[in-house]
């Protein structure tokens, strides 16, 4: 990467971090272009130059955090950790997103490519992401060779939807001791691990 394209993807960095901060913070419609120029350390100009409109801007910016969380979770799947492990850090890391997700960026459902950029989304990246979680899952011997990928995805987004809510209710200390527990159910059901 050449210099102008450093410093070119240092500014878009900083456009989406500040981006993210205000809209997470105050919404869509009470953050102007100007406000986040002038944060960003850039010239409305610039903004209006690289994404055209504030309804493009605010997509490319949650594309970009989402990217970022999806590194994180591939990260994650290529460690050392135990499949449970990564199991764990997956779901709550995902429970926590969605919860982001949800809280401070639902009022913008108007926009009317949202929907389609997300639904997109899913397909084109989560799904990868998932169909290699469920690979490694049936190779070391965690998910049945018999399950589909989608039955897998449907149960883990189930649980993780659960744990997510589930976590926000309780304290960190009763969290810690549970989470374990909730590990085994999600792994092994009621029934728990047969030797």
């Amino acid at each position: 990467m050449n210099g102008f394209e450093r410093r070119k993807q240092k500014k878009l960095e900083q456009i989406y971090r500040v981006s993210f901060e205000l809209f997470s913070k105050f919404g869509f419609q009470k953050v102007s272009v100007n406000e986040i120029a002038q944060l960003a350390k850039v010239s409305p100009a610039t903004i209006y130059n690289y994404f055209g409109t504030k309804e493009q801007l605010y997509t490319d910016m949650l594309m970009n955090w989402m990217d970022k969380q999806l590194e994180q979770y591939e990260r994650i799947l290529d460690s050392e950790l135990s499949f449970p492990e990564k199991t764990r850090e997956i779901m709550l890391l995902e429970a926590n997103n969605l919860q982001i997700i949800s809280d401070e960026f639902s009022r913008v459902s108007e926009l009317g490519g949202w929907v389609q950029t997300m639904e997109s989304y899913n397909e084109q990246k989560i799904i990868q992401f998932f169909a290699k979680y469920v690979a490694m899952g049936k190779q070391e011997g965690y998910i049945h060779r018999g399950q589909t990928d989608e039955v897998t995805m449907l149960y883990f987004t189930m649980y993780k939807n659960e744990l997510g809510r589930y976590w926000q209710e309780e304290d960190q200390e009763h969290k810690s001791r549970s989470m374990d527990q909730l590990m085994q159910l999600f792994f092994y059901g009621l029934v728990g691990k047969t030797e």
